[in-house]
């Protein structure tokens, strides 16, 4: 319990990122084979001559230090209501985090309450817009099944849209998943009078790196993103816009050599999907299998879907209208090259090609009307 106070007051130290916290906290065990209590014992010169703290920081440990005897009745009440601390030097702290986030941006101290070993298991994230699409809800539905068929768990943000999706499909097919929360543990009550029975039986852990009593905030929604990205073996994208915190996230995780896969989309999608498969993201099918991993049959059947449904746009597009492929392509909101339009214009049998003064121009095929005699 005395630790726990300790370990609450270094993790929310006030001007302090996270990657100054586990240089410190690195120092203290495995450079000076100390621990918190002795740290937070010493004065100031002592901390500026073992631990080389400038002045700078040394208010912020002072200010946290007035308040270890408060974070120790704030420990005995986590406990108390059945939550528990994961200190980042602990063996049950996510070495998937570790390894993805590094010293650098590894939350030190994790508040939990449920299944701890799901820390420790194969893990994936199912990222995704608050809007979501009938389509992006139908593939988050089958990377679920999947995950949990494959005993896999599934970190959810508990945001509307896909997050609570892929929090739901979870448990419909029994799996197990996290809940990430843009929040403190203590804050989250009706949460967990939603999920107790999940809780309980091991299916479902919720997780926060903030104070406890924080209060949800726009700011720590934000924060909570990257942690779910940390916790994630594997990142599958639904639906994302060209803002936000999908678009922010998964922008982040590619440039930090994340391997992230995101489902294609139609061209008739009001989505930024396709955009970050140009930035790097792995394309995968509505079942999240890679493009280059499909059959043949397969490709050749979801190249024919895709340009049947292209090929009716077109028709109805061009039924009271001729237009040049440029003009095609505009009006259908479609980022191809003209060039290429015209090679699927060309081979749609419905439609003629007609010069129309300098340009080439496409139409609905007139019938042709012959004399009776």
């Amino acid at each position: 319990m005395q630790q726990a106070a300790y370990w609450i007051t270094i993790s929310h130290l006030k001007r302090w990122t996270n990657a100054q916290i586990n240089e410190l906290i690195k120092q203290i065990y495995y450079v000076n084979g100390s621990d918190l209590h002795e740290f937070f014992s010493l004065d100031l010169d002592e901390w500026k001559n073992l631990y080389s703290i400038d002045e700078k920081r040394l208010p912020s440990l002072l200010e946290a230090k007035d308040q270890i005897a408060n974070n120790a009745f704030l420990a005995e009440d986590l406990y108390n209501q059945g939550f528990e601390l994961i200190p980042i030097n602990s063996n049950e702290y996510s070495p998937t985090m570790k390894q993805n986030l590094k010293q650098a941006y590894s939350p030190p101290l994790l508040y939990i309450k449920g299944n701890k070993q799901l820390l420790l298991e194969d893990s994936i994230a199912i990222v995704g817009s608050r809007n979501a699409s009938t389509k992006g809800l139908e593939f988050t539905e089958n990377i679920a099944k999947k995950a949990s068929e494959d005993y896999k768990v599934i970190v959810s943000g508990f945001a509307k849209g896909i997050d609570k999706a892929a929090l739901d499909n979870a448990i419909k097919y029994h799996g197990h998943s996290i809940i990430v929360l843009p929040q403190g543990v203590m804050t989250f009550g009706s949460g967990y009078k939603t999920y107790y029975k999940h809780i309980i039986e091991g299916d479902v852990l919720v997780l926060s790196t903030f104070h406890p009593k924080a209060p949800w905030k726009v700011e720590l929604a934000m924060a909570r993103n990257p942690i779910i990205y940390g916790l994630a073996k594997e990142i599958f994208v639904a639906d994302s816009s060209n803002s936000g915190g999908t678009w922010s996230g998964v922008k982040d995780g590619l440039r930090k050599g994340r391997t992230i896969y995101v489902r294609r989309t139609s061209d008739n999608e009001n989505s930024a999907n396709n955009l970050l498969i140009n930035l790097g993201g792995i394309a995968v099918d509505e079942n999240g299998n890679p493009e280059s991993q499909r059959t043949p049959e397969e490709k050749v059947t979801s190249t024919t879907n895709k340009l049947d449904d292209l090929t009716g746009r077109i028709i109805s597009l061009l039924t009271n209208a001729t237009l040049t492929a440029k003009e095609v392509c505009d009006k259908l909101e479609i980022e191809m090259s003209p060039k290429s339009m015209a090679a699927i214009l060309c081979r749609i049998d419905e439609l003629e090609k007609v010069k129309i003064g300098r340009s080439f121009k496409y139409r609905i095929r007139q019938q042709e009307i012959f004399d009776i005699d």
